[in-house]
């Protein structure tokens, strides 16, 4: 572990007072983040009138929310609040990545560097057992504390997590006409395995995260009750969103006409 290593990503954790002092500017996030939107730019360019405006703006408020979500003092409380963090992963996978798959950047970053668009992109089955498998990891003790200790692990931590949601989400806001109960029954694991996480981390007995032991009772709380609130945070939007998603979904597919026999396809 190198001295860059020896501290959470986000700093010490901060006291109350010093909370909206502790944005985090770090220039290698803001370049990777400025780089990400010129990207899809030149990429919505490039797509002339294919790619419609509503489409955009729903990326660069997408691409805002995370931006504020991981430049925000929340990076910062994240490090004394369990309850931050699962804040802070909802609105990077329930809110940010919707409206950024909305703006299908796959698609618009395949064009930015004339590459071709992959069929995988439209997999639900496939996106919701990595999402599934990428937020137990992750919220699992162990690689939980992890980020806490390397700056590696709470980046890898990040990328995949954001990723399969978005991968998530743009399969299922996609148009899936070779297998149109898939996104039905993707939003419905969804919502199952998320609230069903967020109720186990809530109704525990025992505290199960121990880089908030000592830093939770600044904020007024015991490292139990941050730990039911997260949890709760985790699972009541969890299931709701996705179930939401999974009904509209359902409602597509049974307002569209019947023409053919389905066929149906691995996920």
């Amino acid at each position: 572990m190198t001295v860059a290593d020896a501290q959470p990503y986000c700093g010490a954790p901060p006291w109350p007072g010093d909370l909206w002092s502790r944005w985090n500017l770090d220039p290698v996030l803001l370049a990777a983040l400025t780089v990400a939107i010129c990207l899809y730019r030149i990429g919505a360019a490039r797509s002339g009138r294919s790619l419609g405006a509503s489409a955009q703006a729903l990326f660069y408020i997408g691409w805002a929310i995370g931006t504020a979500a991981l430049i925000s003092p929340l990076c910062a409380l994240s490090v004394s609040l369990f309850t931050a963090r699962v804040g802070q992963h909802v609105v990077l996978a329930l809110l940010a990545a919707p409206l950024i798959a909305a703006g299908k950047p796959v698609w618009v970053l395949s064009t930015a560097l004339g590459l071709p668009v992959r069929e995988w992109i439209a997999r639900p089955g496939w996106a919701a057992l990595l999402f599934a498998a990428t937020l137990w990891f992750w919220h699992a003790p162990a690689p939980y504390a992890a980020t806490f200790s390397s700056v590696t692990v709470y980046w890898c931590m990040h990328v995949t997590a954001v990723g399969s949601a978005v991968w998530l989400w743009s399969a299922l806001l996609g148009d899936s006409r070779s297998n149109a109960l898939m996104p039905v029954l993707a939003g419905l694991v969804s919502s199952v395995q998320m609230g069903l996480l967020g109720a186990l981390i809530t109704l525990t007995p025992r505290t199960l995260y121990a880089p908030h032991a000592l830093t939770s009772a600044a904020w007024g709380l015991t490292p139990a009750q941050d730990q039911q609130l997260g949890g709760s945070i985790m699972w009541v939007p969890g299931c709701v969103v996705f179930v939401v998603v999974a009904m509209v979904a359902l409602r597509r597919v049974l307002d569209r006409p019947q023409t053919a026999t389905p066929r149906w396809a691995n996920p």
